[in-house]
Protein backbone atom coordinates (compact mmCIF):
# COMPACT_ATOMS: atom_id res chain seq x y z
CA UNK A 1 0.00 0.00 0.00
CA UNK A 2 1.04 3.26 -1.09
CA UNK A 3 1.93 5.69 2.21
CA UNK A 4 1.55 9.00 2.98
CA UNK A 5 4.83 9.39 2.32
CA UNK A 6 4.35 8.92 -0.77
CA UNK A 7 1.54 10.90 -1.59
CA UNK A 8 2.76 13.57 -0.68
CA UNK A 9 5.39 13.63 -2.77
CA UNK A 10 3.54 12.51 -5.61
CA UNK A 11 0.89 15.33 -5.79
CA UNK A 12 4.13 17.67 -5.19
CA UNK A 13 5.76 16.41 -8.30
CA UNK A 14 2.15 16.41 -9.82
CA UNK A 15 2.14 20.25 -8.83
CA UNK A 16 5.84 21.27 -10.03
CA UNK A 17 4.52 19.81 -13.63
CA UNK A 18 1.42 21.97 -13.71
CA UNK A 19 3.16 24.89 -12.15
CA UNK A 20 5.49 24.83 -15.22
CA UNK A 21 4.73 26.94 -18.42
CA UNK A 22 2.99 25.18 -21.17
CA UNK A 23 -0.43 25.08 -23.38
CA UNK A 24 -2.42 24.38 -20.07
CA UNK A 25 -1.08 27.37 -18.17
CA UNK A 26 -1.64 29.20 -21.16
CA UNK A 27 -5.48 28.65 -21.60
CA UNK A 28 -6.03 29.21 -18.33
CA UNK A 29 -4.90 32.71 -18.11
CA UNK A 30 -6.19 33.40 -21.46
CA UNK A 31 -9.28 32.40 -20.25
CA UNK A 32 -9.24 34.06 -16.93
CA UNK A 33 -8.16 37.30 -18.78
CA UNK A 34 -10.34 37.50 -21.89
CA UNK A 35 -13.51 35.56 -20.54
CA UNK A 36 -13.47 36.26 -16.69
CA UNK A 37 -12.27 34.19 -13.70
CA UNK A 38 -15.36 32.00 -13.86
CA UNK A 39 -14.20 30.80 -17.30
CA UNK A 40 -10.92 30.51 -16.21
CA UNK A 41 -11.46 28.11 -13.29
CA UNK A 42 -13.36 26.20 -15.53
CA UNK A 43 -10.62 25.92 -17.63
CA UNK A 44 -8.79 24.89 -14.83
CA UNK A 45 -11.29 21.72 -13.52
CA UNK A 46 -10.88 20.68 -16.86
CA UNK A 47 -7.22 20.50 -16.96
CA UNK A 48 -7.23 19.00 -13.20
CA UNK A 49 -9.76 16.17 -14.83
CA UNK A 50 -7.47 15.44 -17.54
CA UNK A 51 -4.49 14.84 -15.58
CA UNK A 52 -6.49 13.18 -13.27
CA UNK A 53 -7.57 10.72 -15.90
CA UNK A 54 -3.88 10.52 -17.30
CA UNK A 55 -2.44 8.91 -14.26
CA UNK A 56 -5.90 6.08 -13.96
CA UNK A 57 -4.07 5.14 -17.34
CA UNK A 58 -0.79 5.32 -16.11
CA UNK A 59 -1.73 3.27 -13.48
CA UNK A 60 -4.02 0.48 -15.65
CA UNK A 61 -1.01 0.54 -18.05
CA UNK A 62 -3.47 2.47 -20.81
CA UNK A 63 -1.07 5.43 -20.98
CA UNK A 64 1.88 2.87 -21.19
CA UNK A 65 0.38 0.92 -24.10
CA UNK A 66 -0.22 4.52 -26.00
CA UNK A 67 3.10 5.62 -25.50
CA UNK A 68 4.71 2.21 -26.33
CA UNK A 69 2.50 2.34 -30.14
CA UNK A 70 4.05 4.49 -32.84
CA UNK A 71 0.36 4.65 -34.15
CA UNK A 72 -1.11 5.50 -31.19
CA UNK A 73 1.06 8.39 -30.41
CA UNK A 74 1.69 9.69 -33.68
CA UNK A 75 -2.11 10.48 -33.69
CA UNK A 76 -2.23 11.24 -30.27
CA UNK A 77 0.66 13.77 -31.32
CA UNK A 78 -1.07 15.55 -34.16
CA UNK A 79 -4.23 15.69 -33.24
CA UNK A 80 -2.92 17.80 -29.70
CA UNK A 81 -0.71 19.34 -31.86
CA UNK A 82 -3.83 20.84 -34.22
CA UNK A 83 -5.81 22.05 -31.34
CA UNK A 84 -3.29 23.60 -29.87
CA UNK A 85 -2.47 25.28 -33.42
CA UNK A 86 -6.82 26.11 -33.58
CA UNK A 87 -6.67 27.51 -30.17
CA UNK A 88 -3.21 29.79 -30.96
CA UNK A 89 -4.57 30.64 -34.37
CA UNK A 90 -8.04 31.88 -32.52
CA UNK A 91 -6.34 33.76 -29.68
CA UNK A 92 -4.45 35.68 -33.02
CA UNK A 93 -7.26 36.81 -34.84
CA UNK A 94 -8.84 37.32 -31.95
CA UNK A 95 -5.70 40.03 -31.41
CA UNK A 96 -6.09 41.46 -34.93
CA UNK A 97 -9.84 42.00 -34.46
CA UNK A 98 -9.11 44.41 -31.34
CA UNK A 99 -8.67 42.41 -28.44
CA UNK A 100 -12.45 42.53 -27.85
CA UNK A 101 -13.84 39.78 -25.79
CA UNK A 102 -13.91 35.97 -26.42
CA UNK A 103 -16.09 34.37 -29.00
CA UNK A 104 -16.97 30.92 -29.86
CA UNK A 105 -17.57 29.63 -32.76
CA UNK A 106 -20.03 27.11 -31.56
CA UNK A 107 -23.63 29.05 -30.50
CA UNK A 108 -23.76 25.91 -28.67
CA UNK A 109 -20.70 27.06 -26.26
CA UNK A 110 -21.55 30.07 -25.89
CA UNK A 111 -24.76 29.09 -24.24
CA UNK A 112 -22.84 26.34 -22.00
CA UNK A 113 -20.75 29.35 -20.68
CA UNK A 114 -18.01 28.00 -18.37
CA UNK A 115 -18.91 24.13 -19.95
CA UNK A 116 -16.76 25.46 -22.98
CA UNK A 117 -14.04 26.32 -20.94
CA UNK A 118 -13.96 23.25 -19.27
CA UNK A 119 -13.68 21.54 -22.22
CA UNK A 120 -11.01 23.45 -23.92
CA UNK A 121 -8.75 23.09 -20.82
CA UNK A 122 -9.74 19.28 -20.33
CA UNK A 123 -8.93 18.47 -24.67
CA UNK A 124 -5.78 20.86 -24.14
CA UNK A 125 -4.45 18.49 -21.15
CA UNK A 126 -5.89 14.80 -22.42
CA UNK A 127 -4.75 15.41 -26.26
CA UNK A 128 -0.91 15.85 -25.03
CA UNK A 129 1.40 12.52 -25.60
CA UNK A 130 3.81 14.29 -23.17
CA UNK A 131 1.34 14.08 -20.15
CA UNK A 132 1.58 10.46 -21.10
CA UNK A 133 5.10 9.81 -21.35
CA UNK A 134 5.36 11.96 -18.17
CA UNK A 135 2.59 10.43 -15.95
CA UNK A 136 4.41 6.44 -17.67
CA UNK A 137 7.41 7.09 -15.85
CA UNK A 138 6.30 9.04 -12.88
CA UNK A 139 3.26 6.77 -11.46
CA UNK A 140 4.67 3.75 -11.41
CA UNK A 141 7.43 4.69 -8.69
CA UNK A 142 4.58 5.41 -6.30
CA UNK A 143 2.25 2.63 -7.41
CA UNK A 144 3.02 -0.63 -4.97
CA UNK A 145 3.03 -4.20 -6.73
CA UNK A 146 -0.81 -5.17 -6.83
CA UNK A 147 -2.27 -1.98 -6.25
CA UNK A 148 -5.70 -2.26 -6.23
CA UNK A 149 -8.62 0.63 -7.59
CA UNK A 150 -8.85 2.22 -4.29
CA UNK A 151 -4.58 3.25 -4.11
CA UNK A 152 -4.83 4.11 -7.89
CA UNK A 153 -8.11 6.55 -7.61
CA UNK A 154 -6.14 8.02 -4.37
CA UNK A 155 -3.22 8.89 -6.53
CA UNK A 156 -5.76 10.11 -8.99
CA UNK A 157 -7.32 12.21 -6.49
CA UNK A 158 -4.49 13.84 -5.42
CA UNK A 159 -3.47 14.45 -9.08
CA UNK A 160 -6.46 16.13 -9.29
CA UNK A 161 -6.42 18.29 -5.86
CA UNK A 162 -2.96 19.75 -6.75
CA UNK A 163 -3.20 20.69 -10.16
CA UNK A 164 -6.74 22.36 -9.53
CA UNK A 165 -5.76 24.23 -7.04
CA UNK A 166 -2.43 25.45 -8.78
CA UNK A 167 -4.67 26.67 -11.86
CA UNK A 168 -7.37 27.65 -9.60
CA UNK A 169 -4.81 29.84 -7.99
CA UNK A 170 -3.88 31.20 -11.35
CA UNK A 171 -7.19 31.88 -12.29
CA UNK A 172 -8.03 34.34 -9.62
CA UNK A 173 -5.18 35.95 -9.91
CA UNK A 174 -5.55 36.62 -13.69
CA UNK A 175 -9.78 37.27 -13.19
CA UNK A 176 -8.93 40.08 -10.08
CA UNK A 177 -6.97 42.03 -12.50
CA UNK A 178 -9.92 41.59 -15.20
CA UNK A 179 -10.46 45.75 -14.69
CA UNK A 180 -6.55 45.75 -16.50
CA UNK A 181 -6.89 43.07 -18.50
CA UNK A 182 -9.93 44.72 -20.32
CA UNK A 183 -8.80 47.64 -21.38
CA UNK A 184 -8.36 46.73 -25.47
CA UNK A 185 -4.24 47.36 -25.65
CA UNK A 186 -4.04 44.83 -22.79
CA UNK A 187 -6.36 42.68 -24.42
CA UNK A 188 -4.61 42.78 -27.62
CA UNK A 189 -1.31 42.16 -26.18
CA UNK A 190 -2.53 38.97 -24.14
CA UNK A 191 -4.15 37.51 -27.14
CA UNK A 192 -1.20 37.95 -29.22
CA UNK A 193 1.22 36.25 -26.30
CA UNK A 194 -1.17 33.75 -26.03
CA UNK A 195 -1.44 32.97 -29.59
CA UNK A 196 1.67 33.00 -30.23
CA UNK A 197 2.62 30.92 -27.39
CA UNK A 198 0.27 28.05 -28.28
CA UNK A 199 1.47 27.93 -31.85
CA UNK A 200 5.07 27.62 -30.98
CA UNK A 201 4.20 24.58 -28.48
CA UNK A 202 1.62 23.24 -30.91
CA UNK A 203 4.86 23.06 -33.89
CA UNK A 204 7.00 21.64 -30.87
CA UNK A 205 4.37 18.60 -30.18
CA UNK A 206 3.83 18.34 -33.83
CA UNK A 207 7.57 17.75 -33.99
CA UNK A 208 7.95 15.63 -30.92
CA UNK A 209 9.82 12.02 -30.88
CA UNK A 210 9.35 8.67 -28.69
CA UNK A 211 11.91 8.33 -26.49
Amino acid sequence: MTTMANFVAFGGIVLLGAMSPGPDFAVVVRRSAVSGRGHGMAAAVGIAVGVSAWVVAAATGIAALMAASAAAFTVVKFVGAAYLLYLGVRSLRAALRGGGPLELDDPAAVRRGPWAAFAEGLLTNVLNPKAALFFVALVPQFVSTGAGAVETLLLSAVALAGTVAWFLLVAGMVGTLRKVFARPSVRRTVDALTGTALITLGLRLATTTRP
